[in-house]
This record gives C-alpha cells, structure tokens and sequence, in this order.
C-alpha cells in the first residue's frame, strides 16, 4: 500500500502563483504534521519526497529513521516565468491561453498540466513496482494526477473531483488487480488560488 501526503500550509502569500519555487513552511506545520502522524501505519519500509523544502522537511519530521529518497519527479508543476509573480500581474496575452485549456497549453517556460501528469505516473508506475508500504511527500498537483490516472478521470475535471488540501492523506491499496484509493484526512485550511480571482 502506498500513503500520498500532500505538504503542511506553505508560507506565500495569497494570490501567488507558485509551483517549484522551494516554499518555507509556515508555524502551524508542527500542529498539521503530527494530525498527519495519526492516519500512518507504523510498517513504513520506503519513504519518497519531493526534493523541495515545504516535503522533505515533513518526511523527515515523521520518519526520522528512515533513508529519504528524494525524486524531482515528484516535484509539483513547473510555473516557468509566472514562479511567485501575482496572478493579477501576469500578461493577459500569456494567460489567456493557458485559462482557455491549462490541460495542454505549457507555461511559458514551465510546464503544461500534461506533462507533469506523464512524469508524476511514470514515476509512480517505477515505485509500485516495489511493492513495499511506503509514503510519498509531494504536492497538490502530483496527487491529483495519480488519483486521475488510477480512477481514469480526465485532467479537464480533476480539481473538481479531487479537492485535495494542505496535509492531506491518501491511502492507495492494490487489490483484485485494480488500484482502490481512500482519503483519510483532508481538513480545509488556507484558501488556495490556482489562477486569478
């Protein structure tokens, strides 16, 4: 079986467009970390990270013990020129595209939706293939594509079916040769903003 956990509240500003830029986290992380803590087994053999700072820090909070392995596909989508700028100050001519079709269109000098769907299920496809209990640290965006790929929803409504929040944790279980997947803690906090208001 396999945990996905979705980093604590990073520390940005509301209205930021941010994607891997290296995000410090924020001084409810101890509190958010150890509501995470209740919902792991105690069997973990494997723990994987993003390599930023916002799930490596929470992976080696909560398993101290273990080697990290940290893996850049598991990095959250790739924001190009738009990393920290305000949404608000973005060109319209840049962002229309992307509003029209952020499945496809690439971010100027980043990524598209698509293309971090394909690096984060070639990775996941590589780690299963253990079959250990192992966790993964990582972000909104990567989790949201494994849970597209294993349910086989488009990309198109993937924020509407999986509303993932900050320190979310889901379960993902392979059984009768389907993957099963159950979310065992998703508490709301801050109010995220994917694009502009």
């Amino acid at each position: 079986m396999i945990y996905l956990i979705r980093h604590t509240t990073p520390a940005v500003n509301k209205g930021i467009c941010y994607g891997q830029s290296d995000l410090d986290i924020t001084s409810s992380f101890h509190e958010e970390a150890e509501i995470i803590r209740q919902h792991l087994p105690t069997d973990i053999q494997q723990v994987y990270s993003s390599p930023l700072q916002r799930c490596h820090k929470l992976a080696s909070y909560l398993f101290p013990h273990h080697d990290l392995i940290l893996d850049d596909d598991l990095k959250e989508l790739h924001c190009g020129a738009w990393e920290l700028k305000n949404w608000d100050d973005i060109e319209r001519e840049e962002l229309d595209p992307w509003m029209k079709d952020f499945v496809n269109h690439q971010v100027p000098g980043g990524e598209s939706y698509v293309q971090l769907y394909e690096r984060t299920v070639n990775c996941f496809t590589r780690i299963v293939k253990q079959k250990k209990p192992m966790v993964v640290f990582t972000h909104g965006g990567v989790i949201r594509s494994i849970l597209s790929y294993i349910t086989r929803t488009p990309l198109t409504d993937s924020f509407a079916a999986f509303k993932l929040h900050y320190g979310c944790v889901v379960k993902i279980v392979f059984e009768h040769s389907a993957y099963g997947n159950e979310i065992l803690s998703n508490i709301p906090s801050a109010i995220e903003q994917h694009r502009p208001a």
